[in-house]
């Protein structure tokens, strides 16, 4: 039976069906007309995409998206549809198409949806189900990391940064699982437990005691350099399924008082050395950066607590710059050094660790300039005066390396300029085409007399 059969057929509806209600209240009736294909069905939040025809028990029809040539999707089990449609639609296959019947309580209810729906009406939809994917939960919407609930889970609250979660997961690569475990951890902290950075994305798009599976591509995975300890090649997409089974959320700023954003900042500051001594840099990063959140813009500090807030962002900025020297990320490394010089303008370890960063987007130029105010305000400091005589290595080699891409380019154009003049000499040289036809007349007249 064809689409267009099953939608075109007769106005008189029985009510019959089954009952496909978890409550078993008749609330909503399903018979299939067309069987589907495979064996998989859509999940809470998966996107499906539908045709439907809806019409009143009397075969008045109300709306119809075939009508319109424009196939209908929407997010499964998230209330963007009524009750019916999220029960009924799960219960699908690819290229079904089925008669969903649902009473009031399912569809409109006592309000209706004037004027085309009276009140308490019970309603008739052949629905036709096209496709359905996960949902994307990355920020870019770049199809990294995609979610499908196998579980739905409780309450509105999701982990944050910092959380402390208790999960059980299991990461499988082309059906080989390569890891199965329980954990209990704060959510910043995976890598240093094996865990690619989708896999804490993923836990902080979780409610408590929702199971789910993830879809994670390279980037959010082991990426190009793939897990030794884990035997995952470069470039794997991964599989993991995942059970939030507690969580307490961290205090997030506006939360905490003064005192609390102080003594938060001093732990994390010593988490942060502790994971820099371990060489987990990410990690230690992600500690310094929380104490810059919390004290940048806390502007209702005493004058006691302002001194200690401004070394503990200090001390983050400086930090973090270090980190990102050693994760080779210049460009943030000068960000925080330029934050830890509005702080203190003369900080040795700020403008040491500048020049650094300078030297590694190769602005020698200014990375000297760097080292030597740093051999100008402490002159102990030998490294200044080592990196002041590389950069100036460096300046000259770059001043060769100009003279000589500028020689050669002078010296092509000057070659390209004499070849033209040549061509243009040549040209001068012959005969006009014009001037040929009047001397050959001119000689056939001379003859002719």
């Amino acid at each position: 039976m064809t689409a267009e059969e099953v939608v075109s057929e007769g106005c008189s509806i029985p009510v019959e069906g089954e009952d496909i209600t978890p409550k078993k209240d008749g609330g909503v009736l399903k018979m299939v007309k067309k069987e589907g294909t495979g064996t998989e069905l859509p999940m809470t939040g998966d996107k499906v995409f539908v045709h439907y025809v809806g019409t009143l028990l009397d075969g008045t029809q109300f709306d119809s998206s075939r009508d319109r040539g424009e196939k209908f999707s929407f997010e499964l089990g998230k209330g963007q549809v009524i009750k019916a449609w999220d029960i009924g639609v799960a219960t699908m296959k690819v290229g079904e198409i089925c008669q969903l019947i649902c009473k009031p309580e399912y569809a409109y209810g006592a309000a209706g949806s004037p004027p085309k729906i009276p009140p308490n009406a019970t309603l008739v939809f052949q629905v036709e189900l096209f496709e359905f994917h996960g949902e994307d939960i990355t920020d870019e919407e770049d199809g990294g990391i995609i979610r499908r609930i196998i579980t739905k889970g409780e309450g509105y609250t999701k982990p944050n940064e910092s959380a402390s979660v208790e999960v059980w997961l299991e990461g499988s690569h082309e059906e080989r699982v390569f890891d199965e475990r329980e954990l209990k951890f704060e959510v910043g902290e995976g890598e240093s437990l094996g865990l690619p950075p989708g896999v804490e994305k993923a836990l902080q798009s979780m409610e408590q005691g929702e199971e789910a599976l993830f879809t994670i591509k390279p980037k959010y995975g082991f990426g190009t350099a793939g897990s030794d300890k884990f035997n995952i090649p470069p470039n794997a997409t991964l599989q993991y399924k995942i059970k939030l089974k507690a969580f307490e959320k961290a205090k997030e700023s506006w939360e905490m008082n003064t005192v609390e954003k102080l003594e938060q900042s001093a732990i994390d500051k010593e988490k942060g050395t502790q994971y820099f001594k371990e060489g987990k840099y990410k990690q230690a990063s992600m500690q310094y950066k929380r104490i810059v959140s919390w004290l940048e813009h806390e502007s209702s500090l005493q004058p006691e607590d302002e001194e200690k807030a401004k070394a503990l962002r200090l001390a983050a900025h400086l930090n973090l710059a270090m980190c990102y020297l050693k994760l080779q990320e210049p460009n943030p490394a000068v960000e925080n050094c330029d934050k830890a010089l509005e702080l203190d303008a003369n900080n040795e370890k700020a403008l040491f660790r500048r020049g650094e960063a300078l030297v590694g987007m190769k602005e020698f130029d200014r990375a000297r300039a760097d080292f030597q105010r740093v051999s100008q305000l402490y002159p102990a400091n030998k490294a200044a005066k080592s990196q002041i005589v590389l950069c100036q290595k460096h300046i000259k080699e770059q001043h060769e390396k100009d003279k000589r891409l500028y020689a050669n380019m002078f010296q092509k154009f000057a070659e390209r300029d004499a070849k033209k003049e040549a061509e243009q000499e040549k040209e001068e040289k012959k005969p006009n085409g014009s001037a040929m036809e009047i001397d050959e007349n001119g000689a056939q007249e001379q003859t002719a007399a």
